[in-house]
């Protein structure tokens, strides 16, 4: 029997009223795992990834996954054995890609606050490259490296100011945000970078911001960037590689991003007529790998009817999906079973547990529930689990990888004695 999948999540459909995760019924995994619960679709992961790999066809190209936005081991695996490397932005990340089965030489090491030590841990690691993102930071992982007798390859952040069109809070392209350096600047600290004997310059890096949905935003930061490109090596700098970074949207709410072979085919263009179609290419896509492949299964715990709201209450809360609280984001909520269904819709605003009115997962939803009902929250593989906390002491859910038919415990779920277990009394 064919199913109708959902929009923009092509492995979670419904069969017979039933939602499933490829081949599993989420239901019966809430019963045996409990809730809330994050599933994920390895072969949506893989599909994702597929459409970069088409994009690259032929063509001299390292895809780092941006493990910010899902960290989890049995992730980074998928990742790991497909080819990919990664981008970090702390110590402990590589410590998960190493742990995972990651190549140091394919990792990309990003962010603005790098510690002394981080960049020693990284150095003996054999990491691929840094990026760097302030002319400070250039001096001192220069000095590390020449502590430690080697050096240590380098690409710099470059800000284009180039707006991205999304939320502010995930803007990262624009002069007023905290990343890279400044695109004025930049053959300046080019210059000073290949003076400094512990540093080897070997790219150039952009990253305008996330869950972007129009091409035009990376079309002009392009534009921009291949000037200095040029630039740089009319210096006598040359640049081994160009990292694009990553950002491209997904699907949350009728958002229409662009396929990423489509918008690579664009991109090439643009750097095949630039007269650059000989370098190595980096990019760095975090959400639109994992984003919609992963789901939050939740129960609803009480169905609470109000003078001006009526609220849907569900055992999911904000410190499992921070999303809606931080970003007013959209994840659309849907049943998992259809059929048989004896509860009148109605309109609520679906919230959690936590004793926070920021406490909210969606917000004026048509549903037709009871307590004791499941709902799924889409689009939950991405800056959820990855951004999880232990507010009011709650445990972060468990995470399930689904590969066909078959079902791979990847974290269990977290018990009070495993959130305390590093904490101890003061002695009298």
């Amino acid at each position: 029997m064919t199913r109708p999948s959902l929009p923009g999540h092509p492995h979670f459909a419904y069969l017979d009223g039933a939602l499933f995760a490829e081949n599993i019924p989420l239901r019966d995994l809430a019963a045996t795992h409990g809730t809330p619960l994050f599933v994920y679709s390895k072969a949506s992961m893989l599909s994702a990834l597929a459409a970069y790999q088409r994009g690259f066809a032929g063509r001299d190209a390292q895809i780092c996954y941006a493990m910010k936005a899902n960290s989890s081991l049995g992730i980074l695996q998928v990742f790991a054995r497909a080819g990919c490397g990664f981008d970090i932005v702390s110590g402990g990340e590589l410590d998960r890609v190493l742990a995972a089965g990651g190549e140091p030489r394919k990792v990309i090491f990003s962010g603005v606050g790098k510690r002394r030590s981080e960049m020693r841990q990284a150095l003996n690691a054999g990491i691929g490259c840094f990026n760097v993102e302030s002319e400070a930071e250039l001096d001192v992982l220069s000095e590390v490296a020449l502590g430690m007798g080697l050096r240590a390859p380098v690409s710099i952040r470059v800000n284009p100011d180039v707006d991205p069109k999304t939320h502010p809070y995930i803007s990262t392209g624009l002069k007023d945000n905290k990343f890279g350096v400044a695109h004025e600047d930049a053959l300046r600290i080019y210059r000073h970078a290949a003076s400094l004997k512990g540093l080897q310059v070997v790219g150039i890096d952009c990253h305008i911001g996330s869950q972007i949905t129009d091409s035009t935003p990376y079309l002009d930061a392009m534009d921009r960037v291949l000037d200095l490109v040029a630039a740089i090596e009319a210096a006598g700098i040359p640049l081994a590689h160009i990292d694009f970074g990553g950002g491209l949207g997904i699907n949350y709410n009728d958002d229409t991003p662009p396929e990423a072979d489509a918008l690579w085919q664009q991109l090439l263009a643009k750097i095949d007529a630039r007269g650059y179609g000989n370098k190595k290419l980096m990019i760095e896509p975090g959400r639109s790998l994992v984003g919609n492949s992963g789901v939050c299964v939740t129960e609803v715990l009480y169905v609470k009817p109000g003078e001006h709201k009526n609220f849907c209450i569900v055992d999911a809360a904000m410190n499992d999906l921070p999303r809606p609280a931080m970003y007013q984001a959209f994840h659309a909520i849907v049943p998992l079973a259809t059929a048989g269904k004896p509860s009148a819709e109605a309109t609520y605003d679906v919230v959690g547990p936590i004793c926070e009115s920021g406490d909210w997962i969606g917000r004026d939803r048509v549903l037709s529930v009871a307590a004791g009902d499941q709902v799924a929250v889409m689009s939950a593989g991405a800056y959820c689990m990855s951004m999880a906390s232990n507010y009011n002491t709650r445990g972060r859910a468990a995470e399930l990888l689904i590969d066909g038919d078959a079902v791979h415990l990847i974290r269990r779920r977290e018990t009070a004695e495993d959130q305390m277990r590093q904490e101890q009394l003061v002695a009298d």
